[in-house]
């Protein structure tokens, strides 16, 4: 009996030592400044459309023409100095994913995982539709890797603190997809290929 307590308290202070070594060991990791976030829709009998972002907050920051500037961004160190266009978000490149083929804006784009890249103006936007769907932000943004370029008029909306993408008036063969943060929206139209 003596044998079996010590046999147990042998094994229970084991299992309390690893348990608070492990604990010690884990520090809690900081959260982003921008979080990741993500929205999907269906169109159609089975096609899945699906955005990946990272959301900055305005945080009293002017943002269209400002931290967002119009057109493509200066280049600095990060790009070798070639300018380059907006991540649509933070972080690393905002993708978006189509499970079949479907049209944007009326034009065909191939099944598949794309980096999303925005040219900002203040009438028109360029949202550009890259294969490189990896990067980290749109530094090494290469026009090569294109697969489709639309272009688009943004619109007045509510005030939006962090940045957010969704889906507008979704029907049995589309939705608009649409990036909004400050006051502004930018939707585009994606429907089923037929």
């Amino acid at each position: 009996m003596k044998m079996r307590i010590t046999l147990f308290t042998l094994l229970t202070s084991l299992l309390l030592f690893s348990i608070l070594t492990s604990a010690q060991e884990k520090k809690p990791a900081k959260p982003r400044t921008s979080l990741k976030a993500g929205v999907s829709q269906t169109i159609g009998v089975d096609t899945d459309v699906k955005i990946v972002y990272c959301r900055p907050g305005v945080k009293g920051r002017e943002i269209w023409g400002k931290l967002v500037p119009y057109g493509m961004a200066p280049g600095g160190k990060e790009s070798n100095n070639k300018p380059y266009p907006w991540r649509g978000g933070a972080n690393e490149n905002t993708t978006i994913e189509f499970s079949k083929n479907v049209l944007v804006e009326g034009k065909k784009i191939d099944a598949g995982k794309y980096g999303v890249h925005f040219i900002p103006g203040e009438k028109e936007w360029v949202i550009i539709f890259s294969k490189n769907n990896a990067s980290w932000g749109s530094y090494s943004y290469d026009a090569k890797d294109d697969a489709l370029r639309i272009t688009v008029t943004p619109v007045k909306a509510p005030f939006q603190e962090w940045l957010a993408y969704g889906f507008d008036n979704p029907d049995n063969n589309s939705a608009s997809a649409f990036l909004h943060w400050a006051e502004l929206k930018v939707p585009f139209k994606v429907a089923v290929a037929e």
